[in-house]
Protein backbone atom coordinates (compact mmCIF):
# COMPACT_ATOMS: atom_id res chain seq x y z
CA UNK A 1 0.00 0.00 0.00
CA UNK A 2 1.22 3.48 -0.84
CA UNK A 3 2.15 5.97 1.85
CA UNK A 4 -0.09 9.05 1.86
CA UNK A 5 1.54 12.47 1.58
CA UNK A 6 -0.31 15.72 2.23
CA UNK A 7 1.47 18.85 1.03
CA UNK A 8 0.11 22.02 2.64
CA UNK A 9 0.98 25.02 4.79
CA UNK A 10 -1.53 24.89 7.65
CA UNK A 11 -0.88 28.59 8.27
CA UNK A 12 -3.71 29.05 10.76
CA UNK A 13 -3.94 29.45 14.56
CA UNK A 14 -5.54 26.00 14.83
CA UNK A 15 -6.51 23.07 12.64
CA UNK A 16 -9.94 24.00 11.30
CA UNK A 17 -12.53 21.46 10.19
CA UNK A 18 -11.35 21.65 6.59
CA UNK A 19 -7.86 20.58 7.67
CA UNK A 20 -9.23 17.78 9.82
CA UNK A 21 -11.53 16.50 7.08
CA UNK A 22 -8.61 16.41 4.66
CA UNK A 23 -6.41 14.46 7.06
CA UNK A 24 -9.20 12.10 8.15
CA UNK A 25 -10.19 11.35 4.55
CA UNK A 26 -6.62 10.46 3.64
CA UNK A 27 -6.04 8.36 6.77
CA UNK A 28 -9.07 6.15 5.99
CA UNK A 29 -7.25 4.64 3.02
CA UNK A 30 -3.65 4.68 4.25
CA UNK A 31 -1.84 3.23 7.22
CA UNK A 32 0.97 5.79 7.03
CA UNK A 33 0.72 9.55 6.66
CA UNK A 34 3.43 12.07 5.87
CA UNK A 35 2.66 15.80 5.95
CA UNK A 36 5.06 18.04 4.08
CA UNK A 37 4.83 21.57 5.47
CA UNK A 38 5.72 24.36 3.05
CA UNK A 39 8.40 26.63 4.50
CA UNK A 40 8.72 30.21 3.26
CA UNK A 41 12.20 31.75 2.80
CA UNK A 42 10.86 34.88 4.56
CA UNK A 43 10.46 34.82 8.33
CA UNK A 44 7.36 36.07 10.11
CA UNK A 45 5.06 37.57 7.46
CA UNK A 46 1.29 38.12 7.46
CA UNK A 47 0.87 35.34 4.92
CA UNK A 48 3.28 32.98 6.68
CA UNK A 49 3.22 33.96 10.38
CA UNK A 50 3.89 30.49 11.81
CA UNK A 51 7.25 28.80 11.50
CA UNK A 52 7.70 25.10 10.82
CA UNK A 53 8.12 24.10 14.49
CA UNK A 54 4.93 25.84 15.61
CA UNK A 55 2.85 24.16 12.90
CA UNK A 56 4.50 20.79 13.53
CA UNK A 57 3.48 20.90 17.21
CA UNK A 58 -0.05 21.98 16.29
CA UNK A 59 -0.51 18.99 13.96
CA UNK A 60 1.22 16.51 16.24
CA UNK A 61 -1.15 17.38 19.08
CA UNK A 62 -4.12 15.96 17.15
CA UNK A 63 -2.27 13.49 14.91
CA UNK A 64 0.71 12.17 16.88
CA UNK A 65 1.39 9.32 14.44
CA UNK A 66 1.75 11.59 11.42
CA UNK A 67 5.28 12.16 10.13
CA UNK A 68 5.87 15.89 9.63
CA UNK A 69 8.67 17.11 7.35
CA UNK A 70 9.58 20.59 6.02
CA UNK A 71 9.70 21.38 2.31
CA UNK A 72 11.23 24.71 1.32
CA UNK A 73 9.66 27.02 -1.22
CA UNK A 74 11.56 27.39 -4.49
CA UNK A 75 11.23 29.89 -7.35
CA UNK A 76 11.24 27.01 -9.86
CA UNK A 77 8.26 24.62 -9.83
CA UNK A 78 10.43 21.96 -11.49
CA UNK A 79 13.17 22.27 -8.87
CA UNK A 80 10.54 22.29 -6.10
CA UNK A 81 8.96 19.12 -7.50
CA UNK A 82 12.36 17.41 -7.70
CA UNK A 83 13.02 18.49 -4.11
CA UNK A 84 9.84 16.75 -2.96
CA UNK A 85 10.68 13.54 -4.80
CA UNK A 86 14.25 13.52 -3.47
CA UNK A 87 13.13 14.16 0.11
CA UNK A 88 10.58 11.36 0.13
CA UNK A 89 12.83 8.78 -1.49
CA UNK A 90 15.85 9.68 0.63
CA UNK A 91 13.93 9.36 3.91
CA UNK A 92 11.77 6.39 2.83
CA UNK A 93 13.69 4.68 0.00
CA UNK A 94 11.59 1.51 -0.10
CA UNK A 95 8.14 3.09 -0.15
CA UNK A 96 5.85 4.41 -2.86
CA UNK A 97 3.71 7.49 -2.39
CA UNK A 98 0.43 9.13 -3.24
CA UNK A 99 0.31 12.92 -2.88
CA UNK A 100 -2.94 14.55 -1.73
CA UNK A 101 -4.20 18.08 -2.00
CA UNK A 102 -7.46 20.00 -2.25
CA UNK A 103 -8.60 22.77 -4.59
CA UNK A 104 -6.03 25.56 -4.99
CA UNK A 105 -3.35 23.22 -3.61
CA UNK A 106 0.12 22.30 -4.81
CA UNK A 107 -1.08 19.97 -7.57
CA UNK A 108 -0.94 22.40 -10.55
CA UNK A 109 2.70 23.19 -9.69
CA UNK A 110 3.92 19.64 -9.10
CA UNK A 111 5.62 17.85 -11.99
CA UNK A 112 7.30 15.01 -10.10
CA UNK A 113 6.98 11.29 -10.53
CA UNK A 114 4.41 10.42 -7.88
CA UNK A 115 0.66 10.10 -8.22
CA UNK A 116 -1.44 13.08 -7.11
CA UNK A 117 -5.06 13.08 -5.92
CA UNK A 118 -7.25 16.16 -5.58
CA UNK A 119 -9.80 15.87 -2.80
CA UNK A 120 -13.00 17.93 -2.58
CA UNK A 121 -13.05 20.70 -0.01
CA UNK A 122 -15.24 20.27 3.07
CA UNK A 123 -16.92 23.54 3.95
CA UNK A 124 -15.87 27.09 3.27
CA UNK A 125 -12.75 27.27 5.44
CA UNK A 126 -10.15 29.91 4.74
CA UNK A 127 -6.84 30.17 6.59
CA UNK A 128 -6.37 33.77 5.42
CA UNK A 129 -9.65 34.83 7.01
CA UNK A 130 -8.78 32.95 10.19
CA UNK A 131 -5.48 34.81 10.44
CA UNK A 132 -7.27 38.12 9.99
CA UNK A 133 -9.84 37.14 12.63
CA UNK A 134 -7.16 36.51 15.24
CA UNK A 135 -4.69 39.20 14.16
CA UNK A 136 -5.96 41.85 16.61
CA UNK A 137 -7.08 39.61 19.48
CA UNK A 138 -5.24 39.94 22.78
CA UNK A 139 -5.35 37.05 25.26
CA UNK A 140 -4.41 37.21 28.94
CA UNK A 141 -2.15 34.19 29.18
CA UNK A 142 1.53 33.44 29.66
CA UNK A 143 1.50 31.39 26.46
CA UNK A 144 0.17 34.33 24.46
CA UNK A 145 2.84 36.68 25.83
CA UNK A 146 5.55 34.05 25.28
CA UNK A 147 4.33 33.64 21.71
CA UNK A 148 4.85 37.34 21.06
CA UNK A 149 8.46 37.04 22.26
CA UNK A 150 9.00 33.95 20.14
CA UNK A 151 7.69 35.73 17.04
CA UNK A 152 9.88 38.80 17.46
CA UNK A 153 13.03 36.92 18.38
CA UNK A 154 12.64 34.68 15.33
CA UNK A 155 12.68 37.50 12.80
CA UNK A 156 15.60 38.84 10.84
CA UNK A 157 16.80 42.21 12.08
CA UNK A 158 15.52 44.82 9.64
CA UNK A 159 16.67 47.96 7.92
CA UNK A 160 13.87 50.45 7.35
CA UNK A 161 14.44 52.53 4.19
CA UNK A 162 13.64 56.22 4.33
CA UNK A 163 14.06 59.07 1.84
CA UNK A 164 15.16 62.66 2.43
CA UNK A 165 14.94 65.50 -0.05
CA UNK A 166 17.10 68.56 -0.60
CA UNK A 167 14.75 70.93 -2.44
CA UNK A 168 16.64 73.79 -4.14
CA UNK A 169 15.59 77.03 -5.80
CA UNK A 170 17.34 80.03 -7.41
CA UNK A 171 20.03 78.01 -9.18
CA UNK A 172 20.68 75.88 -6.08
CA UNK A 173 21.58 78.85 -3.90
CA UNK A 174 18.62 78.29 -1.56
CA UNK A 175 17.31 75.14 0.11
CA UNK A 176 14.03 74.29 1.85
CA UNK A 177 14.25 72.86 5.38
CA UNK A 178 11.61 71.81 7.88
CA UNK A 179 11.00 71.38 11.60
CA UNK A 180 9.09 68.73 13.48
CA UNK A 181 7.10 69.25 16.67
CA UNK A 182 9.54 67.25 18.80
CA UNK A 183 12.66 69.23 17.82
CA UNK A 184 13.70 72.86 17.46
CA UNK A 185 16.34 71.98 14.86
CA UNK A 186 16.06 72.11 11.07
CA UNK A 187 16.09 69.01 8.91
CA UNK A 188 15.53 67.75 5.39
CA UNK A 189 12.01 66.86 4.35
CA UNK A 190 11.48 63.10 4.21
CA UNK A 191 9.98 59.93 5.61
CA UNK A 192 9.62 56.19 5.22
CA UNK A 193 9.39 54.50 1.84
CA UNK A 194 6.11 52.62 1.39
CA UNK A 195 5.60 49.14 -0.12
CA UNK A 196 3.34 50.80 -2.70
CA UNK A 197 6.15 53.08 -3.98
CA UNK A 198 7.54 51.94 -7.33
CA UNK A 199 10.98 53.37 -6.59
CA UNK A 200 12.82 55.49 -4.04
CA UNK A 201 12.51 58.43 -6.42
CA UNK A 202 8.73 58.01 -6.34
CA UNK A 203 8.86 57.72 -2.55
CA UNK A 204 10.87 60.94 -2.34
CA UNK A 205 8.40 62.89 -4.45
CA UNK A 206 5.45 61.47 -2.48
CA UNK A 207 7.01 62.45 0.86
CA UNK A 208 7.85 65.93 -0.44
CA UNK A 209 4.24 66.50 -1.52
CA UNK A 210 2.80 65.04 1.69
CA UNK A 211 4.90 67.29 3.91
CA UNK A 212 5.11 70.44 1.79
CA UNK A 213 1.94 70.42 -0.32
CA UNK A 214 1.51 70.16 -4.07
CA UNK A 215 4.37 71.70 -6.04
CA UNK A 216 6.03 71.22 -9.37
CA UNK A 217 9.59 69.98 -9.00
CA UNK A 218 12.27 68.58 -11.25
CA UNK A 219 13.57 64.99 -11.39
CA UNK A 220 14.89 63.40 -8.23
CA UNK A 221 18.69 63.04 -8.23
CA UNK A 222 20.34 60.55 -5.88
CA UNK A 223 23.00 62.15 -3.67
CA UNK A 224 24.04 59.70 -0.95
CA UNK A 225 22.81 57.22 1.65
CA UNK A 226 23.54 56.89 5.36
CA UNK A 227 22.52 55.04 8.49
CA UNK A 228 20.40 57.40 10.57
CA UNK A 229 20.81 57.57 14.34
CA UNK A 230 17.06 57.99 14.85
CA UNK A 231 16.16 58.28 18.55
CA UNK A 232 13.35 55.74 18.15
CA UNK A 233 15.79 53.00 17.08
CA UNK A 234 18.91 53.76 19.13
CA UNK A 235 18.30 50.89 21.55
CA UNK A 236 16.85 48.55 18.91
CA UNK A 237 18.52 45.98 16.68
CA UNK A 238 16.54 47.31 13.71
CA UNK A 239 17.92 50.48 12.09
CA UNK A 240 17.09 53.14 9.51
CA UNK A 241 19.10 53.81 6.35
CA UNK A 242 18.06 56.83 4.33
CA UNK A 243 18.59 57.78 0.72
CA UNK A 244 19.10 61.48 0.08
CA UNK A 245 17.77 62.98 -3.15
CA UNK A 246 17.92 66.50 -4.51
CA UNK A 247 15.53 68.26 -6.84
CA UNK A 248 14.71 71.76 -8.09
CA UNK A 249 11.64 73.78 -7.15
CA UNK A 250 9.74 74.91 -10.25
CA UNK A 251 6.45 76.30 -8.97
CA UNK A 252 4.00 76.18 -6.07
CA UNK A 253 4.21 77.59 -2.56
CA UNK A 254 5.45 75.12 0.08
CA UNK A 255 3.14 74.72 3.10
CA UNK A 256 3.90 72.66 6.21
CA UNK A 257 1.81 69.48 6.36
CA UNK A 258 1.76 66.07 8.00
CA UNK A 259 4.36 66.00 10.82
CA UNK A 260 6.21 69.10 9.59
CA UNK A 261 5.21 72.18 11.61
CA UNK A 262 7.43 74.79 9.96
CA UNK A 263 9.14 75.31 6.59
CA UNK A 264 11.71 77.91 5.59
CA UNK A 265 14.04 78.66 2.70
CA UNK A 266 17.71 79.03 3.70
CA UNK A 267 20.74 80.25 1.78
CA UNK A 268 23.00 77.29 1.04
CA UNK A 269 26.03 79.42 1.96
CA UNK A 270 24.64 79.70 5.51
CA UNK A 271 24.52 75.94 6.09
CA UNK A 272 28.10 75.58 7.47
CA UNK A 273 27.37 78.14 10.19
CA UNK A 274 24.04 76.47 10.97
CA UNK A 275 25.93 73.20 11.49
CA UNK A 276 28.51 74.93 13.68
CA UNK A 277 25.75 76.55 15.77
CA UNK A 278 23.96 73.21 16.28
CA UNK A 279 20.83 74.29 14.41
CA UNK A 280 20.72 71.15 12.24
CA UNK A 281 19.20 67.96 13.61
CA UNK A 282 21.99 65.59 14.65
CA UNK A 283 20.88 62.62 12.56
CA UNK A 284 21.09 64.69 9.34
CA UNK A 285 24.54 66.21 9.89
CA UNK A 286 26.27 63.79 7.50
CA UNK A 287 23.65 64.46 4.82
CA UNK A 288 24.12 68.22 5.14
CA UNK A 289 27.88 67.84 4.85
CA UNK A 290 27.38 66.02 1.56
CA UNK A 291 25.16 68.83 0.23
CA UNK A 292 27.59 71.52 1.40
CA UNK A 293 30.57 69.83 -0.22
CA UNK A 294 28.79 69.44 -3.55
CA UNK A 295 26.67 72.57 -3.85
CA UNK A 296 28.30 75.35 -1.82
CA UNK A 297 29.77 77.68 -4.41
CA UNK A 298 33.06 79.38 -3.61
Amino acid sequence: MKTAVIIARFQSPYLHEGHKQLISTVMKDHAKLIILLGVSPIMGTRKNPYDYYTREKMIKKDYPDAIILPISDHPSDKAWSDQIDTLLKSVFPTESFCLYGSRDSFIPYYSGRFETVELPEHGDYNATELRKKYADKVFDSNDFRAGILYAYYNQYTKVYPTVDIALFRNDKTEILLGKKANSSKWRFIGGFADPEDESYEVAAKRELMEECGEMEVGPMTYETSAKINDWRYRSEADKIITLLFSTDHISGEPAANDDIIDLKWFVVADLPQMLADGNITDEHVHLFQTIITKYLKN
